[in-house]
């Protein structure tokens, strides 16, 4: 009897290898979204940075995704004209803001070299290594919360209805390899150039982009086998939003979405240069010791997506991860006790929210309109990722008049973190209030957040 021949997008084999090239698309974002934590000291003696100024970098990320909505005009473009054309021009966005963060970093640019006469013609209390810098990264962040959208948008296509939270777990867990090994690797590059480990991200950007092209040629096939004649899907309404808008359970999931966010990623760029400052350790190992946020959650992610794809309980563990959230930052700004501690139940709470947050969103959002969701919800995320990174430098600044300076003029001077790093404790607060009211939502929506993500095969 004739084997009948398996359809690509029923493989198991094939929707795993899918996951592993848009993992390293992913992955690479990380790495290069977070080689720059490590340098903020390095900031301030080579280009004089004061805290302030780092925030504004740091924040220029995600500038597009909250001022020009690119995070969720990037998901109604996804569902618009379809996972390849969206994904491969994000990308390449990403790959070109990269290139022009390393570039304002340079000498050649410093002394005055192209772009160097413009950045200095306005905004003259800034210099123009952070104008281009703050463009370049601009430009990244445009590139790589859209590319995400996209990424998210290709697990729910491949995963839906079978491993869908452990696929989006192992997915994030590469993703956060990327940071972890970028924290590990970029002070060990510092030597003889301190902008090396900015020319290494983007190069391996290009390497992201080179591997969503041979994602692209699995997703043409996938669709043949469908006898899809476009990419494209329904047409966006405004009123998808406005539904979005309409549904609590959407409300309660974003806004934890970006107060929990807002506590960690802008916490990350400042945790070497905390580490540094309140236990007096060498950059490498005050940024080995922050990584240990990442490798926890490749650890837990997938070990939590597991759990929720079996048992449920996806709005239970949201409320426990922002629970260790408030006790992570509260250990940090009231005592001293060893650093390792809060980082590794720093890793905890950031693998229990993200492996529980972004499968629910497939239960209380048709298909169709994830990448309007998707996109939506990382406007709002990237609101706080705007906002906080600004307001940690600023109050970092004015509760240590002097210390910038001081630095940059080659003096030992330390950072004091306790007001900022309480300033984060309260978004913790905040999302544990947020988390709870979602659970009682559910109790009476139907969306089923409590029940397993897995459906019976």
């Amino acid at each position: 009897m004739e084997k009948i021949k398996k359809l690509l997008s029923e493989s198991k084999a094939a929707r795993w290898t899918v996951l592993m090239i848009v993992s390293f698309t992913m992955a690479v974002n990380y790495y290069f979204y977070d080689a720059v934590s490590p340098l903020k000291e390095l900031l301030t003696e080579h280009l004089g940075f004061s805290s302030s100024d780092y925030g504004i970098f740091i924040s220029a990320y995600s500038f597009p995704n909250v001022f020009l909505a690119m995070a969720v005009l990037g998901g109604i473009i996804c569902d618009k004209l379809g996972i390849r054309i969206t994904g491969f021009s994000f990308v390449f966005i990403m790959l070109v803001g990269s290139l022009i963060t390393a570039y304002g970093s340079t000498t050649y640019y410093i002394e005055g070299g192209l772009g160097n006469s413009f950045m200095n013609s306005f905004l003259p209390n800034y210099s123009p290594s952070l104008k281009m810098m703050s463009l370049g990264f601009f430009i990244f962040g445009l590139g790589a919360e859209t590319s995400i959208v996209v990424i998210t948008k290709i697990i729910v296509k491949w995963f839906k209805g079978k491993e869908l939270a452990l696929a989006m777990g192992i997915n994030l867990a590469i993703a956060r390899l990327g940071s972890a090994l970028s924290l590990n690797v970029t002070p060990n590059m510092v030597e003889p150039s301190w902008t090396k480990p900015l020319w290494f991200s983007a190069f391996l950007l290009a390497l992201g982009l080179l591997s969503f092209i041979i994602y692209m040629m699995y997703d043409i096939k996938v669709d043949k086998e469908k006898n899809l004649n476009t990419e494209k899907e329904d047409p966006f309404s405004f009123a998808d939003i406005l539904k979005l808008l309409k549904n609590p359970s959407f409300i309660y999931i974003a806004l934890l979405c970006v107060t929990f966010y807002s506590a960690v990623f802008p916490f990350i760029k400042y945790a070497p240069d905390l580490l540094r400052n309140k236990f007096d350790l060498p950059l490498a190992k005050s940024s080995n010791i922050t990584s240990m946020v990442f490798y926890g959650t490749i650890l837990f992610t997938p070990l939590f997506g597991w759990f929720t794809d079996k048992k449920g309980k996806s709005a239970s563990l949201m409320i426990y991860g922002s629970l260790i959230l408030i006790i992570v930052h509260l250990t940090f700004s009231l005592t001293s006790i060893t650093p390792y501690i809060p980082m590794f139940l720093l890793g905890i709470a950031f693998s229990l929210i993200p492996a529980a947050m972004w499968p629910s969103v497939t239960k209380i959002v048709d298909e169709n309109r994830l990448g309007t969701a998707y996109g939506l919800m990382f406007s709002i995320q990237n609101l706080g990722l705007w906002a906080f990174p600004i307001l940690i430098g600023t109050v970092l600044d004015r509760s240590n008049p002097g210390v910038a300076e001081n630095i940059a003029k080659g003096g030992n001077a330390v950072y004091d973190y306790t007001n900022p790093v309480l300033m984060l404790s309260v978004l913790g607060v905040f999302g544990f209030i947020f988390a709870l009211l979602l659970k009682r939502a559910d109790k009476t929506s139907g969306f089923g957040l409590e029940l397993p993500n897995k459906q019976d095969e």
